[in-house]
């Protein structure tokens, strides 16, 4: 019952949104299957004309299926080099492909040589027996590929979220981060009503396309021209979800371009976990609340390289970045290449020249990686500092991020700087970690400092005695195009500098994670208390 009236306030406080990731996601499946039919009935035609073709491109489409869905976009982002709508259109294009180059086959071979003979006996030519016979009565098996094309695609989309494509995953992704399943089944839930909707959609516009017979009820006659309307009707929903954004506000619906052109947008991108949401949450409403400017939120999006790039090639404005991070993941620095200046003015100066971004003032705090192991345990084996663990560090278990699994200043330089490696090291999401140590599943985590869930579940944090990680203060990062075009968004964003000391943000972040509130009205509280909105 708690979980069913969660939902119900979800719906009523997110109704625009929801219409808008529904909108987002019905146009990329609908992009990717339209795309799909283009290139898989044709390649389906080709097969059934050419045999010799046949074996090797089903195979070649099927082995396109086994490609697990994350990776393939993993890997069309890297290939494409930009987030967002390109690499998960071609993504799941990809994937569409063999329900339709394969049933296009199957109904062609099963159209009866009698019909094909007939066709050619009263002098039709190839393509005419093609249009008018062959694909006609091949069309029922050819649109069940389609369905079933289309009822994977609306799943697999929904990963889509994770490289910057919006759409229902936003919600799944959050919910997931968060451990809230309200949230995580505000996404899921109208998924699987889209792919039902979507499959019947379709079941009605091909049986709407059938000819009339005879025998034909008048009830059925008078449902055609419903159903050759609904796939019509379902184009026009993702249409106007893409044009029409709404607001609560006296003037109902606005489009975005009138958004855009009255008062400018700014896209705020931020990782996945409940920090970054919180962060920028709080970027975002104190620019709404300062400025004339409107705000994009494209939250939840990959890991460090993900945002990096998209805020490179101005598909995102701004984002919250750590020093630390930037130092060593982006930039690829040494422990000593900053010298005599401090980390945040490294940074801050390599980014200039090499990407055209600007560090604004660090937020005050300094999350920096911290290696924690349950307090029980810390006590029993005597454990204060990371060296403490060398001599069992072969018998535990670790459960690091992915992220932290492969960067400099992750797993790898950590072996390097104190000269051991974990018995096992598992990857695991930033926000099941704590639960994992917690239970007793893993032994030790890579923690970040300022999580109030290290307090709440009494972990103990090593102390980093050989100066291993770097300051990992955070601070908005911006594209300098963006400062120049809107030059009321600095300072703005000026009145977050030093505003978040370790302590405030521990207890922030647990009101997130620990508590499962919603991060806009976390951040929202909190602005009210430091008088920066209303």
């Amino acid at each position: 019952m708690e979980l069913l009236t969660e939902m119900w306030a979800m719906i009523a406080a997110r109704g625009p949104q929801l219409w808008s990731e529904t909108g987002r996601h019905l146009s990329l499946v609908g992009a990717a299957i339209g795309a799909a039919v283009l290139i898989g009935v044709p390649l389906g035609i080709l097969c059934h004309r050419v045999r010799s073709l046949r074996a090797p491109v089903l195979w070649l489409v099927g082995i396109l299926q086994t490609v697990p869905s994350l990776a393939m976009l993993a890997l069309l982002l890297i290939l494409t080099s930009q987030t967002g709508f390109l690499p998960a259109w071609i993504s799941l294009t990809l994937y569409a492909l063999l329900p339709i180059v394969r049933n296009t086959v199957t109904g062609l071979e099963g159209v009866p040589d009698s019909s094909v003979e007939a066709a050619r006996g009263v002098g039709m030519t190839a393509g005419q027996r093609l249009r008018l016979v062959e694909l006609p009565l091949a069309l029922p098996v050819i649109v069940a590929g389609l369905r079933t094309a289309a009822v994977i695609s609306v799943g697999i989309a929904t990963l889509a979220a994770f490289i910057g494509a919006g759409g229902l995953g936003v919600f799944i992704f959050r919910g997931l981060s968060m451990q809230k399943p309200s949230l995580l089944l505000f996404g899921a839930i109208p998924a699987a009503i889209l792919a039902l909707i979507v499959d019947g959609v379709i079941w009605a516009g091909e049986w709407a396309s059938r000819p009339v017979r005879q025998s034909m009820s008048s009830v059925a006659r008078s449902l055609r021209p419903v159903a050759i309307a609904l796939p019509l009707g379902l184009i026009a929903f993702g249409l106007a979800t893409n044009f029409v954004e709404l607001d609560y506000g006296a003037a109902g619906g606005r489009t975005r371009g009138e958004l855009a052109a009255t008062t400018g947008t700014v896209t705020i991108g931020s990782k996945e976990f409940g920090e970054q949401l919180l962060l920028g949450e709080m970027m975002a409403q104190v620019i709404e609340a300062k400025t004339n400017l409107q705000v994009d939120r494209q939250f939840g999006l990959g890991g460090t390289l993900v945002c990096h790039e998209a805020l490179r090639r101005d598909e995102i404005d701004l984002y919250a970045e750590y020093t630390g991070t930037g130092f060593q993941t982006i930039l690829e620095a040494d422990r000593d290449a900053a010298g005599p200046f401090s980390v945040y003015a490294y940074v801050d100066a390599r980014y200039r020249e090499r990407f055209g971004v600007d560090w604004l003032e660090p937020l005050g705090f300094n999350n920096t990686f911290a290696i924690a192991v349950r307090g029980d345990a810390a006590e029993a084996n005597g454990w204060e500092t990371v060296s403490d663990l060398t001599g069992q560090a072969n018998e535990l278990t670790a459960g690091f991020t992915a992220e932290f699994m492969e960067r400099p200043d992750g797993y790898p330089g950590l072996k390097q700087a104190y000269g051991f490696s974990f018995g096992e090291a598992t990857d695991i999401s930033p926000d099941l970690m704590y639960e994992a140590v917690q239970r007793g599943e893993v032994d030790v985590i890579c923690a970040f400092a300022t999580d109030g869930r290290i307090e709440a579940y009494d972990l103990k944090v090593l102390q980093d005695d050989r100066g291993f990680f770097p300051p990992y203060d955070a601070a908005p990062v911006v594209g300098l195009d963006t400062l120049d075009a809107h030059p009321e968004l600095a300072p703005a964003l000026q009145t977050l500098a030093g505003l978040l000391n370790d302590q405030t943000m521990q207890r922030l972040n647990y009101a997130v994670t620990g508590e499962k509130r919603d991060p806009a009205e976390v951040a929202a509280e909190f602005l009210r208390e430091q008088g920066l909105i209303d």
